[in-house]
């Protein structure tokens, strides 16, 4: 590597990354002449207005991907991630995508995922030991 170049750590990871996303954004639009990506974010809300479950991801191309979702453990079981998910679902619909993807450590909720129709695209063993990740897909249009 050039002398006149550094790597370094820097503190502020988050403006970092959303620097780095930015920027790949704007390449695959100016490569791809699609510039519509939208973040979205849904939540569920107690009576005391304290969220117990949100959902968040984005959409672009005809495509979407789901990059969190999650459950209070204290109203786990009770239908909120599959509403949660119908309205990512919905949400991506309503932007013209087609399909939709999702991540999911063997210790978080693949099955949950298969039983709303969700296909395994692909698992990669031992990440992290001892563990699976899972890769998943929905056609939705």
């Amino acid at each position: 590597m050039d002398n006149k170049y550094s790597i370094e750590s820097v503190k502020g990871a988050e403006q970092v990354i959303q620097l780095l996303e930015d920027r790949i954004y704007e390449y695959n639009s100016i490569k791809t002449h699609i510039d519509d990506g939208r973040l979205f974010s849904k939540v569920i809300r107690d009576n005391n207005e304290e969220i117990i479950a949100g959902i968040a991801g984005w959409t672009w191309a005809g495509i979407s991907e789901i990059t969190q979702l999650w459950v209070d453990k204290n109203v786990r079981r009770a239908g909120m991630g599959k509403r949660l998910l119908d309205a990512a679902e919905l949400e991506a619909k309503s932007k013209g995508c087609r399909t939709i993807l999702v991540r999911s450590y063997s210790f978080q909720a693949p099955d949950f995922y298969q039983k709303y129709g969700y296909r395994i695209e692909h698992i990669q063993n031992d990440f992290p030991q001892g563990y699976r990740y899972y890769i998943l897909s929905k056609k939705i249009g």
